[in-house]
């Protein structure tokens, strides 16, 4: 495994030209927890893919873009992409069973000459240039990197519905995307992780599995995943705040499919 893991001695904003990073977005989730395909939810004005997919668009650092979604959705989206004007080549891929059978056929599909590979999950709407670069910066240097923020709330452990301990917050983050690695450590990672069944939540616990330390770079607050009915009014005042036109109104207004 020497091979993947040269260490590059520039970072991504030195001056040196910018390493070719492909993107991977994870969005062949069923939705089943939401009711709804949340992909497709106009939120601010746009569907809630699209908004992660123009942050990928006007990335210098970003050569392509993949997105892996189920079978049945890979005409819709490709007519998405081309109808909110994405300029970069954008590759639909069908995913898989799991999300790691997702990521990996994505992954896959990236052209050979990417240097990085950055994974972003499509129901995380709100990331910025700033948080993939601050990963692939972290990535260029140390192979493996996620965005993350510090827990902050209380955390216990419990057994049966009883309490066993309270866990101290030092050191506890809550992982984010984008996560960015050296292109053909996680094409490895992933492959292992497949072939071993291993039971990953993340694209970072497969590159760990190989013994490469994961970097923590700054996440956002306002970088939540959709997962429940419950995410979406918080959604809302994000992209109101941010200067888009709110998806529910304070009446209650429906949210709409695009």
């Amino acid at each position: 495994m020497s091979g993947l893991f040269r260490r590059k001695t520039s970072g991504a904003r030195d001056g040196t030209p910018l390493p070719k990073c492909a993107v991977v977005v994870a969005a062949a989730g069923a939705s089943t927890r939401m009711g709804r395909d949340k992909l497709f939810l106009n939120l601010g004005g746009a569907p809630v893919l699209i908004h992660s997919l123009r942050v990928f668009d006007a990335a210098r650092a970003v050569s392509e873009i993949v997105v892996a979604v189920r079978q049945e959705d890979v005409q819709d989206v490709s007519e998405l992409v081309r109808r909110y004007g994405i300029k970069k080549t954008v590759k639909v891929v069908a995913g898989g069973a799991t999300r790691p059978e997702s990521v990996h056929n994505g992954v896959m599909a990236v052209s050979r000459d990417a240097e990085y590979i950055a994974v972003h999950d499509g129901a995380r709407p709100f990331v910025t240039e700033k948080l993939l670069m601050d990963a692939l910066d972290a990535a260029v240097k140390h192979h493996a990197a996620t965005a993350a923020v510090p827990v902050v709330a209380t955390v216990k452990r419990a057994e049966g519905g009883v309490v066993q301990e309270t866990l101290s917050r030092d050191g506890l983050y809550e992982i984010q995307t984008p996560q960015v690695f050296q292109a053909e450590l996680l094409k490895a990672a992933l492959t292992k992780a497949l072939e071993e069944n291993a039971p990953i939540t993340d694209d970072c616990m497969a590159v760990e599995a190989l013994g490469c330390p994961v970097y923590i770079t700054p996440g956002s607050r306002e970088n939540i995943k959709l997962t429940t009915i419950d995410d979406l009014p918080l959604a809302e005042a994000i992209a109101a705040m941010r200067g888009g036109t709110p998806c529910v109104s304070a009446t209650g207004t429906t949210y709409t499919a695009w």
